[in-house]
């Protein structure tokens, strides 16, 4: 057996990831997915523990002083991080280890884990990721302008991760994202 693999998806608003995500534990039940914490409600399809671990702001900050988290920042207001505890304790035990988070987010993880493999993922254009944003009903048409214009930064970070994927089909991404993990397997074996 060889070395765990900690894999990071990360990429702009409205681009998939989650949907990526879903398809690749779907097939891969071996992988091991860390669900990232926030202080921003939670909406009504989702659940504690599943879909985020819902923290006070009071909780959060005093994890993040405690170096609770691998990575944490303020996203629109709300604080999202990933804890380090189940992250570590995953990879010691050879479980390979999947991350859904931002783009900063995914830099500061492989500042902390230098052999993570960080998977950019990319709209197929910014108006499908427009019509994504608009179709969650989540936002108002202002705040998805806001996102999309923080989407060109973002991009402009993908020269930094180690494959960048263009999510114009799901399906097709996520067996893309699971060729890449299984590349790194045999090579880590």
């Amino acid at each position: 057996m060889g070395r765990a693999i900690l894999l990071v998806i990360a990429g702009p608003s409205g681009v998939g990831k989650g949907t990526i995500v879903g398809r690749l534990l779907e097939r891969d039940p071996s992988l091991w997915y860390s669900v990232s914490a926030t202080t921003r409600p939670p909406r009504d399809d989702e659940v504690d523990g599943r879909d985020y671990i819902f923290l006070s702001r009071d909780d959060f900050e005093r994890l993040r002083a405690e170096a609770g988290f691998l990575e944490s920042f303020d996203v629109y207001g709300d604080l999202k991080g990933t804890p380090r505890a189940p992250v570590e304790e995953h990879l010691a035990a050879g479980d390979d280890v999947l991350l859904e988070v931002d783009v900063q987010g995914a830099l500061s993880v492989k500042e902390a884990f230098p052999d993570a493999v960080l998977v950019f993922v990319r709209p197929p254009s910014r108006e499908v990721q427009r019509q994504r944003l608009l179709g969650r009903g989540q936002d108002d048409p202002e705040a998805v302008e806001r996102r999309l214009a923080e989407a060109e930064a973002e991009e402009a970070q993908a020269v930094r991760f180690d494959h960048v994927i263009v999510n114009d089909d799901a399906d097709r991404a996520a067996e893309e994202v699971a060729a890449i993990l299984e590349a790194h397997r045999r090579a880590a074996s």
